[in-house]
């Protein structure tokens, strides 16, 4: 397995990061969020992930930065849940949305449980969506 975090994953283009919050779904688990949408077919990547920390509740840069790496690192530890259950590309914004300092081991287990609820949305078939509601 490939635990690693290129530059080719990172999401940088400002038109994708628009088509999110203007097109994407949402997916959360306090206190993270993700914001996905389908990327382009022809995409070299299965998935492009940006990371972003609330200058709401963080003023210091520094403390921003610090939950930005630990947001980092619990994706590159567990992003083969993602790469070995998802058919298409994606492109994801990962979000810390609390002023609650969570430590590394909580944010790694709830950054487990949030990919998991984004496979189960993902994957969703829309006949298992019909069968539900009878």
């Amino acid at each position: 397995m490939n635990f690693t975090y290129p530059k080719n994953e990172r999401l940088k283009s400002k038109t994708t990061i628009t088509l999110l919050f203007s097109e994407g779904k949402s997916v959360s688990k306090y206190p993270l969020r993700l914001v996905y949408a389908p990327a382009e077919e022809n995409s070299p990547e299965k998935i492009k992930i940006g990371v972003s920390v609330s200058k709401k509740y963080f003023k210091k840069a520094v403390d921003r930065n610090y939950f930005k790496r630990v947001l980092r690192e619990t994706y590159r530890l567990n992003k083969h849940l993602l790469l070995d259950n998802i058919s298409q590309p994606y492109s994801l914004m990962f979000f810390y949305q609390t002023k609650d300092r969570l430590s590394y081991d909580e944010i790694n287990t709830k950054t487990i449980q949030l990919f998991e609820k984004f496979l189960q949305q993902v994957n969703k078939t829309p006949d298992s969506e019909n069968k539900t509601e009878l």
